[in-house]
């Protein structure tokens, strides 16, 4: 036996999974007609079916790991709003709004937070620009915030505040990596930081950022440039699966030899929009 098979067998043996309640949002309006972001190219053509297809494929795969899955209508005209990940930032049942960069995605801010209200969470209005989820990744007790490209870095401050916890500010500099979700993948979302996981790519940052992260996260899972450029960053945990781009398969291995369960799931079609798995996943902490 390798050390890395007992290493596997070890860490397999601490990592729970732990079931989830996430919001989701069926791409029934999905094509991409507007370039907003260097995935998107609106002269290439789009398979709205196929796109529903691979979604429905992620959506049966979280309620297969027991997780609930909870569901947004999609609008008409807001091709988008199938990233749910986007549509707002929630713990302990209080759900920050998000508030778009892009004109073509206002709207999507609204229709997020309505559909919040409507399910009794105690909404919070935005004040600053920032895309939910997207740019916050919950770490054990802190926020890590990205900035660069969408949200802007006075959003975080916002969140502090909001939340009461520790928020921590990246910079984005790569245009491909245009949110944190695609640069960064939490491994260990109920963890301190002491003892959390994540994984990253480290080009995808400035110098202070990456820093950082190598201070707070000296054991975190580098991926490759080749994975990361498939968003295979763009990634779901539970503690022990981990839903990522089924062609990432460095980073399957990298998952498999730290004792996690990866899952690879092709959503090729939502790609060329700019998103992944975790861009498709909002969570909802109430």
């Amino acid at each position: 036996m390798t050390n890395i098979d007992t290493a596997t067998q070890v860490a397999s043996a601490t990592r729970t999974p732990t079931p989830r309640t996430y919001l989701m949002c069926r791409p029934d309006y999905f094509t991409v007609s507007y370039k907003i972001n260097p995935w998107m190219e609106p002269t290439k053509p789009t398979d709205t079916a196929r796109a529903v297809a691979q979604w429905q494929t992620l959506y049966e795969t979280y309620i297969d790991l027991g997780h609930t899955v909870e569901l947004i209508d999609g609008v008409e005209g807001l091709p988008d709003m199938v990233y749910s990940a986007n549509g707002g930032f929630i713990i302990d049942n209080i759900a920050y709004g998000a508030s778009f960069t892009y004109p073509e995605r206002q709207a999507e801010g609204p229709a997020y937070m309505d559909w919040f209200r409507e399910r009794g969470f105690d909404v919070r209005e935005p004040a600053n620009i920032n895309e939910g989820e997207g740019d916050f990744l919950l770490v054990g007790d802190t926020i890590l915030a990205g900035t660069g490209f969408r949200s802007e870095s006075r959003s975080h401050s916002e969140v502090a505040e909001l939340f009461g916890r520790e928020v921590v500010t990246l910079s984005l500099v790569n245009p491909n990596f245009y949110h944190l979700d695609t640069a960064i993948a939490v491994l260990d979302p109920l963890t301190g930081d002491e003892n959390a996981n994540i994984a990253y790519l480290p080009s995808a940052f400035d110098s202070k950022s990456l820093a950082i992260l190598q201070d707070r996260y000296p054991d975190a899972i580098i991926v490759s440039e080749e994975d990361a450029s498939i968003l295979g960053l763009n990634s779901i945990s539970d503690g022990y699966n981990v839903v990522i781009a089924a062609r990432a398969t460095g980073f399957e291995r990298q998952l498999r030899e730290r004792g996690y369960n990866p899952i690879g799931v092709d959503l090729s079609e939502l790609l060329l929009g700019g998103g992944g798995v975790k861009c498709c996943t909002l969570e909802l902490r109430r």
